[in-house]
């Protein structure tokens, strides 16, 4: 992919492979958004949680904050994390579910996919051979396959496994911006085809997700740079708000992974919802807000943990062989 000509010259910290994810991100979020803008309508979820569900839990409540999001600044927009942040668990392994649900593969399948989320959350780190390994497996299946098939059925899943796990806190804090006349955003590791489903259920502008290349609608086998994890999270928004004209000082960022402390640097208000040990530490040490929603400060996290990296791929790969299966 050539460089975009709406992007600025910058010194880039990120690898070119991070940097071509963020890029693709952000040029197929707005396409999304733009083609989907004349059928906007009301979000499709529970009435609007009480004010006081904005503060959050515990000591992290802060009163005395000025108010925020600013109304009428249209120079800001607002970035969530979903996993874990806008929704209870990881969008990819309900998505996996719903496939297991329809018998699309067995369950020795689904076993092998949580144990690699697992995996990856209690390692901390990322295998490169690993991750290159369940990227090419992953690709190699959905190659050929329909955009649209993927589509359709993440509409069901949705339904069945994903709106009734959406935080309410966190839905407020998203819906506050909207009601400021702000634009916001998905940011996920998770398939931009899967996230855009939930931010388009949600009444949200629109996400910023993985993308794997198509052509005429049809899965190439290629991925476009990298998984939308980490660094890439940081490119994808950087590039998306150059391309809106956004301020990003004005801006906000919202997640509970450490791994998303490179996206959340590069706006002017980050918040740490629902914060991981390590996040929660960085947050307090540079005056982040904080927000909790889960029941108790180390709340047991619900389902798989978030899918990130190799975990992402790896809910990939699964979803790409229930695909594969079904046609045969």
């Amino acid at each position: 992919m050539a460089a975009l000509g709406w992007l600025p010259p910058r010194r880039r910290s990120a690898t070119a492979r991070s940097v071509l994810a963020g890029e693709a991100s952000a040029e197929a979020a707005r396409k999304t958004a733009l083609a989907e803008a004349p059928a906007v309508t009301e979000p499709e979820t529970e009435p609007k949680p009480e004010p006081e569900a904005l503060a959050g839990e515990g000591p992290e409540q802060t009163p005395d904050e000025p108010v925020f999001p600013v109304a009428g600044d249209d120079l800001a927009a607002a970035f969530f994390d979903l996993d874990n942040t806008v929704m209870q668990g990881a969008a990819i392994f309900h998505f996996g579910r719903g496939l297991y649900k329809r018998e699309f593969f067995q369950r020795r399948e689904l076993a092998r996919f949580a144990w690699q989320q697992a995996w990856f959350r209690l390692a901390g780190v990322e295998d490169p051979e690993h991750m290159q390994d369940a990227r090419d497996s992953a690709l190699s299946i959905v190659k050929g396959h329909k955009v649209s098939e993927l589509m359709a059925i993440g509409e069901e899943i949705y339904d069945e496994y994903m709106a009734e796990r959406i935080w309410p806190g966190t839905r407020a804090l998203a819906q506050a911006h909207l009601d400021a006349g702000q634009k916001v955003w998905l940011v996920t590791a998770a398939p931009v085809e899967t996230a855009t489903i939930i931010a388009r259920r949600l009444g949200l502008t629109g996400a910023l997700g993985t993308v794997a290349e198509s052509v005429d609608g049809i899965y190439t086998g290629r991925l476009v740079g990298e998984p939308l994890h980490g660094p890439a999270k940081a490119e994808a928004v950087r590039a998306l708000a150059a391309a809106e004209g956004l301020d990003l000082e004005r801006c906000a960022a919202y997640s509970d992974s450490h791994n998303d402390i490179p996206m959340l640097s590069l706006v002017g208000h980050p918040y740490a919802i629902n914060p991981d040990t390590k996040l929660r530490k960085h947050a307090r040490t540079n005056d982040w807000r904080l927000r909790d929603y889960r029941t108790g400060r180390k709340a047991v996290k619900v389902g798989v943990p978030a899918a990130a990296g190799v975990g992402a791929i790896a809910g990939g790969a699964a979803a790409a062989i229930a695909l594969h299966r079904r046609r045969k």
